[in-house]
């Protein structure tokens, strides 16, 4: 078989070895990373396939999850990506966020803190401030609810137990699971973390609430 230049563009390809083609055709697990990274690109760039392209951003994040958590600015940074292919990956990680929430809202069953860690990683691994999650659950510890309720600076979120005491109220909760982030990088709990948990778990076992902190 020919060797295949980049710049010949993936039409050129035979038609076993094209993305597209091979998940229509065989299905998405033939199909490998940068070649599902190129579907949803569509086209290259100048001097660059599609898959190409799609091999380059996985190298530049350090694979899917780091490409699927790069923000807007992140995906700005790299030579060539225009707005249309900004905007198609971004809509692909919002998908899979909401995805992965419909799959733990309603559905799942929490019987502690590592049962929703695929969707908090996805979800807040990569952000660049302070944000505050909070998930309700019902008496039989069934999710009601993942939502964010506070987004701070990269040193501490603005987070008031009332409010989320209310809202617990509001969805007849039982239980909660507390989720913050540390964008810093430091995984050691500051005075402020550690004045926080004391405050919510107060506020929870006044109004017989369980909290569960990450």
């Amino acid at each position: 078989m020919n060797e295949i230049k980049k710049t010949d563009g993936i039409k050129s390809w035979p038609r076993s070895e094209r993305p597209r083609e091979l998940l229509l055709e065989k299905g998405s697990e033939y199909v490998s990373d940068a070649g599902l990274v190129a579907i949803l690109l569509r086209t290259g760039i100048k001097g660059k396939d599609a898959v190409t392209l799609g091999r380059e951003l996985l190298k530049h994040f350090s694979g899917l999850r780091g490409l699927l958590n790069a923000n807007k600015k992140d995906l700005e940074e790299i030579k060539g990506l225009g707005t249309a292919k900004i905007a198609q990956l971004l809509a692909a990680t919002e998908i899979a966020k909401r995805q992965l929430k419909e799959e733990i809202v309603g559905k799942t069953v929490i019987h502690g803190p590592e049962d929703v860690l695929e969707y908090l990683s996805l979800s807040m691994s990569n952000l660049k401030e302070e944000a505050f999650k909070v998930i309700y659950l019902n008496s039989a510890n069934v999710v009601l609810a993942a939502e964010d309720l506070f987004k701070g600076t990269i040193d501490q979120s603005a987070v008031y137990p009332r409010e989320i005491i209310k809202r617990a109220f509001e969805l007849n909760a039982s239980g909660l699971i507390f989720v913050h982030n540390h964008p810093s990088g430091n995984l050691e709990p500051s005075q402020y973390d550690l004045s926080l948990n004391e405050k919510l778990n107060k506020a929870c076992h006044a109004v017989d609430l369980t909290p569960w902190i990450i």
